[in-house]
């Protein structure tokens, strides 16, 4: 029996440590799907396709384990649906495990045939946040220690775009 786990997120952007998290899972189940969520709260800069493109750029190539695909509604129904028995997520920091246990306790209680799996953090990406790098490439800093290089180049083109568009829209 193959064990499937899901990385669910929006990865707006994926970062080294979402990379990280996902290499290790990869060596622990036969299969590891990257589930990019399509509706979520969160304000993404990156489309979906945008986002599925970098992932793949950046995670699916050296691991032949790895998948990608998307998913809407409650990552639940999503894991009947492809079989998988747990889903992974990455533990940054103490701040980070109210809110997981929180939704690993929910998706349990919603069907007790999956777990939750937490992978900490290496310390070298704990602090490390999709927000953070989105604020630091906003203002024009180095995010380069943060992000592989297709991400870089992806959100400095983006906020080139946004600040071009600002610019044109400010002007009488």
């Amino acid at each position: 029996m193959t064990k499937i786990a899901v990385y669910p997120g929006s990865f707006d952007p994926v970062t080294y440590g979402h990379v990280h998290i996902i290499q290790r899972a990869a060596k622990i189940f036969d299969k590891v799907i990257m589930a990019v969520t399509d509706d979520n709260y969160k304000n993404t800069i990156f489309s979906l396709e945008e986002r599925l493109n970098l992932i793949k750029a950046c995670c699916t190539q050296k691991n032949k384990n790895i998948e990608i695909d998307v998913f809407n509604g409650l990552l639940v129904d999503y894991m009947e649906k492809t079989g998988a028995v747990a889903i992974i997520r990455g533990l940054r920091a103490v701040s980070d495990f109210e809110y997981e246990m929180q939704m690993a306790s929910i998706n349990k209680h919603l069907n007790r045939r999956v777990e939750t799996v937490f992978l900490m953090s290496d310390a070298e990406y704990s602090f490390i946040s999709s927000t953070m790098i989105k604020n630091v490439a906003r203002l024009g800093g180095d995010i380069s220690h943060f992000v592989p290089e297709e991400v870089a180049i992806a959100l400095k083109e983006k906020y080139k775009e946004k600040y071009i568009n600002k610019v044109k829209s400010n002007r009488y």
